[in-house]
């Protein structure tokens, strides 16, 4: 598939991300990531009870790349990967977070949303960096977050996850809205800066990278 073709499933796939309250409180989450190796990626998807987070099982992927690195299109490069290692897990889960943007997206669509609308599960996007959109820096103490405007748009949430270290960019991705999203990544933290779901799975992809 080439950028334009891409564009144009974003285009079709962004009209049927739906932003709305979490219907219930899930009891079981994962945190999808990925790494690369040359022509390969590696991409595992570990699974949580919650809200105790603890640890039931991880499941990986190994596929040969599809499509080139593109900001925007991160979805064509390690989704399918992505969405199979997500089916490896023999329980699925309520609520998936991925190492990336939801609707915080030019098109509106960034890997969690497009996760989300083909699995049918709500899903969270949670990147390390922002791709699109304004904000105020939030107050330096955990918790304490400024709203992602993007277009006029809310379409995220700049969070703290730990006192006086880097924020991170939440954004709902499918059938969640952006409260249920922060809540989740908060309730989702331990000692470190990531949500334990995507810190492991983004540990464990290096991990087996290195060792292919």
């Amino acid at each position: 598939m080439d950028i334009p073709a891409a564009r144009r499933l974003q285009t079709e796939l962004s009209k049927k991300v739906r932003i709305q309250p979490l219907l219930k409180s899930p009891s079981y989450i994962a945190g999808v990531d990925a790494a690369f190796d040359g022509e390969l990626v590696m991409a595992v998807a570990s699974l949580f009870e919650y809200p105790s987070l603890l640890h039931k099982a991880d499941a990986v992927s190994c596929e040969k790349v599809r499509f080139p690195y593109v900001p925007g299109f991160l979805s064509f490069r390690e989704g399918h990967a992505l969405i199979s290692a997500i089916g490896k897990l023999k329980q699925i889960p309520d609520v998936i977070i991925v190492d990336g943007q939801g609707i915080a997206h030019p098109l509106g669509l960034g890997i969690a949303s497009h996760i989300g609308v083909l699995l049918d599960i709500p899903t969270i996007g949670c990147a390390k960096s922002r791709l699109v959109g304004e904000y105020v820096e939030p107050g330096p103490e955990k918790g304490q977050w400024s709203p992602l405007i993007y277009n006029e748009r809310e379409v995220g949430a700049v969070l703290r996850t730990r006192d006086n270290v880097r924020s991170v960019f939440v954004s709902p991705g499918h059938l969640i809205d952006l409260h249920s999203s922060v809540a989740i990544v908060l309730q989702s933290l331990t000692q470190y800066r990531l949500p334990e779901p995507i810190r492991r799975a983004d540990h464990l992809s290096k991990e087996l990278t290195r060792d292919l």
